[in-house]
């Protein structure tokens, strides 16, 4: 199945995402993978979870074909509250959420690895954010806590990736392992937490959320305002469509002016 849970003895519930060829996400899969880590951490004998990904990559974020060959805008509507529903549900669940990331993340997976809690990467892993390729906007909130203010924009205006040894020395990468090692590493330190109480673990990652500075949930949606206008002004459907058709960024001289000479 493509998304699959297993616990172990000493409460830790891995949940494991397989969508090939690059896991990336239809719709309905965001709010499948959101009820799951939940779900885990609404159990009270769960003490932490942790979040991996077989295949190729982490995360590839929501799927552009999918959204491209829906008339409408249902599937759009969808990734986007899929996506938010994700996201918070691994900042809202009530134990600590470490990341297994191996090769690439980008797009939404940075949306689920920001709100985490711990990151483990594998040495070839990356992270970044190519939604301005894709005429859309989001994961700012996100990407500015994995690096300086600085780097976000510039990550984010390049679409360029940052590998997991900068983001280890950023410190927001707990460890970087190779990849054959990457889930045993985040087993490693989920045991570490899972030995801990768990009635102060859960108030612990209840009392962090309440202080920290960003409301990440009101943060996120409100860049999703700015996608819905590029999609409703027609820039969101040149770069999707260029992207499916070549795999490649809308060049900037093949982009429309907007009306304007």
């Amino acid at each position: 199945m493509p998304i699959t849970t297993t616990r172990s003895d000493t409460g830790i519930v891995t949940v494991t995402v397989d969508y090939p060829p690059v896991n990336a996400l239809p719709s309905a899969a965001w709010f499948e993978l959101g009820d799951a880590i939940t779900a885990a951490g609404a159990d009270p004998t769960t003490h932490v979870v942790v979040l991996r990904a077989e295949g190729r990559g982490f995360n590839a974020g929501v799927d552009i074909k999918e959204m491209q060959a829906t008339d409408g805008f249902d599937a759009l509507i969808g990734a986007n509250r899929g996506c938010a529903a994700a996201f918070s549900a691994v900042y809202d669940c009530a134990v600590p959420v470490v990341v297994a990331v191996n090769g690439f993340c980008v797009g939404g997976g940075i949306g689920l690895v920001g709100n985490a809690d711990v990151i483990v990467a594998s040495d070839d892993a990356v992270f970044g954010l190519p939604e301005v390729d894709r005429g859309a906007l989001g994961a700012a909130t996100h990407l500015a806590r994995l690096v300086p203010q600085h780097m976000m924009r510039t990550l984010y205006f390049t679409a360029k990736n940052v590998t997991a040894q900068q983001l280890e020395h950023f410190g927001s990468v707990y460890r970087v392992v190779p990849r054959e090692e990457l889930l045993d590493a985040a087993l490693e330190i989920a045991e570490a937490i899972a030995a801990k109480d768990t009635r102060v673990i859960r108030a612990a990652k209840e009392a962090i959320n309440n202080i920290d500075p960003v409301d990440v949930k009101a943060s996120y949606r409100l860049e999703q305002g700015y996608t819905f206008e590029l999609n409703l002004a027609g820039v969101a459907d040149e770069h999707r469509d260029a992207f499916v058709s070549t795999g490649k960024p809308l060049a900037a001289n093949s982009a429309s002016d907007g009306g304007r000479s």
